[in-house]
């Protein structure tokens, strides 16, 4: 009696499990799976013999343990029922798509290999396995199984949807609006479907078209957030920001005023408009949703120190300190605020103590560096930025500040040594490239400044520096004088009020033998720079060619008066018969050919 009442407990419990897992049995017993909108009238794709209990067992097992997350039991529970049942099409789909899900995209293939879909009646597995396929690159064959499950229920648009975006992610813009189209015969108020067909519209050139299908998206389901961010980025594209302002405010005003990546959107477009008020309301209305927001609250600072209203930046930044005094971002943003203050010693502070409280904390060890570097206190500056290469060695503004101190300390060889590394950390990097080409002058390696300089340009050809620099090197060196021409010229277009790059361009003609052209050009450089003794000194050797030595005198004498350094000129000065030129109450300058390859800003960060 025992063991009968034993029994009938167990067959009370299989009786729940049944009750619990009757669609999914059902599948698994004749490979079959219901559709969405009612039973399937196909006959079973393979006849099987009833499941034993114990893969009812280890099935239920599986699913309770997928429902809870736990992916690794529910694949041991579901492969012990196949074991069970090795006919069960719903089961190795089961398992295809959970190790798929898994990124097990090598054992989900070898699975999906085991089912035979040449006959398979059931759209909703062809569908998983078309994913399974087309997720692991086999499109042909994702395609096919689209096609295969379109056939047999052409009503439901998920298989649709599948082929069109592996075509659209294949850039197949023609194939995918066929697919498309079709969806929206099928299903004419397919939000989806309206937008695939704008993004294509607008991949091809179609703007009015796709902005038509994105409007269409949007009026059939307007929640449905892809529309509304494709339409805004379409007419940025275009160039007409406030219109992708108002589709973001639609949003915002019918559907959810709270969404907070929206708001961030306004926020961007306020910000490159410079509408910096309008950008701070939209901040305002996030830190009411969320009073706790600290990502907005320093946005709102950097806003502030973007407008220079630098007292309430500090302000806003102090603030935030206060409720939180470990953040180290913001302490860190708080001393370049004092930077741009030239509140030296308060910036000094605010990076010293978050590297009291984090020596290791990469962004004030550097910051203080560059402090260090622009105070001129380059022994300072010089283990902190070393400090923080070893730290970050992969981040490259390190090696490039270093780089540039020790040119400023005359320590040349150390500077290209340093420049290297950072070349080899981040080889796209323009400025390592220019600046390692600048050590390279200063060491006599002119081959090598040629090869630094036109791969600075190669990285970025609109780098008015390298343009300039290789151009005046040229110049200078008598060599390649149609290039060197060609060179300073697209700098002076790049910026036309840079004195240096101007005289360059003029050096240029004078050394091409355009005489007069070369007058009018330095003449005019010496009107933007007039403290240059290289502008000067161009000045004068033009008049000497022009035969107009009372005015190449007085430009030399100048060029001198600037520079009491330059032998050379002086020699030249004796040479040309103007006399002894005067020397006394100048102003020497350390390096007087800094001007033609200063930087009309040195990289830095």
């Amino acid at each position: 009696m025992m063991n009968r009442g034993h029994t009938s407990m167990i067959d009370g419990k299989w009786r729940l499990m049944m009750i619990l897992v009757a669609i999914p049995l059902a599948a698994m017993s004749c490979g079959t799976a219901p559709h969405p909108g009612g039973a399937s009238s196909s006959p079973p794709l393979i006849q099987s013999a009833p499941i034993s209990p114990q893969a009812y067992f280890h099935f239920l097992r599986g699913y309770l343990s997928e429902l809870a997350n736990k992916p690794i039991d529910a694949l041991k529970e579901y492969q012990a029922s196949l074991s069970l049942d090795q006919q069960s099409v719903f089961l190795k789909a089961k398992i295809a798509w959970l190790y798929f899900s898994m990124g097990s995209m090598g054992a989900a293939v070898k699975m999906a290999d085991r089912i035979p879909v040449g006959h398979l009646n059931q759209p909703s597995v062809l569908f998983q396995l078309a994913k399974i396929y087309a997720g692991t690159g086999q499109t042909d064959r994702a395609m096919s199984l689209y096609d295969q499950a379109i056939v047999q229920d052409p009503t439901n648009p998920q298989s649709f949807i599948g082929k069109g975006a592996l075509l659209v992610g294949l850039k197949r813009w023609e194939e995918a609006e066929q697919v498309f189209q079709a969806l929206v015969v099928q299903v004419p108020r397919s939000a989806l479907g309206h937008y695939f067909l704008g993004v294509i519209a607008a991949q091809v050139g179609n703007p009015v078209e796709a902005e038509g299908y994105f409007n269409d998206a949007i009026t059939m389901k307007d929640r449905f957030k892809r529309p509304y961010r494709a339409l805004a980025a379409l007419y940025e594209s275009q160039e007409e920001p406030e219109k992708a302002i108002e589709v973001y405010e639609r949003f915002l005003k019918a559907v959810n005023s709270h969404d907070k990546a929206f708001r961030l959107q306004l926020v961007r477009i306020h910000l490159q408009m410079r509408a910096y008020q309008q950008a701070l309301d939209q901040l305002a209305r996030m830190i009411e949703d969320d009073p706790g927001d600290r990502q907005s609250q320093v946005r709102v600072a950097l806003i502030y120190g973007e407008m220079g209203q630098y007292q309430q930046a500090i302000k806003e930044l102090v603030a935030i300190l206060e409720a939180r005094p470990n953040d180290l971002r913001v302490r860190d943003y708080l001393g370049m605020m004092f930077e741009e203050m030239k509140d030296v010693d308060r910036a000094r502070q605010a990076y010293q103590e978050n590297l009291n409280l984090d020596p290791t904390f990469y962004d004030s060890l550097l910051h203080l560096g560059v402090l260090s570097y622009r105070l001129k206190q380059y022994d300072e500056a010089i283990p902190l930025l070393n400090q923080a290469a070893k730290l970050n060695p992969k981040r490259s503004e390190s090696y490039l500040l270093l780089g540039l101190t020790y040119m400023q300390t005359e320590q040349y060889p150390l500077a290209s040594s340093i420049l290297e590394k950072g070349i080899q950390q981040d080889p796209e990097n323009a400025d390592l490239h220019f600046n390692l080409g600048t050590a390279y002058d200063k060491l006599d390696r002119f081959n090598d400044v040629v090869r630094e300089m036109e791969r600075t340009l190669q990285l970025s050809p609109d780098y008015a520096d390298a343009l300039n620099y290789l151009g005046y090197s040229y110049a200078d060196r008598d060599m390649s004088p149609q290039k060197a021409l060609e060179l300073t010229k697209r700098a002076v277009e790049l910026k036309p009020d840079n004195g240096y790059y101007v005289d360059s361009f003029g050096w240029a003609q004078f050394k091409v033998g355009q005489i007069e052209q070369a007058l009018k050009t330095i003449q005019h450089a010496a009107s933007l720079v007039g403290d240059d003794p290289v502008i000067f000194e161009h000045l004068g050797s033009i008049y000497v060619k022009r035969h107009d030595l009372d005015k190449a005198k007085e430009a030399w004498a100048q060029s001198i008066a600037l520079d009491s350094s330059n032998q050379a000129l002086i020699d030249r000065f004796r040479q040309q018969g103007f006399g002894e030129p005067l020397l006394h109450g100048t102003n020497p300058s350390s390096s007087p050919q800094v001007s033609h390859h200063s930087f009309d800003g040195l990289a830095t960060p």
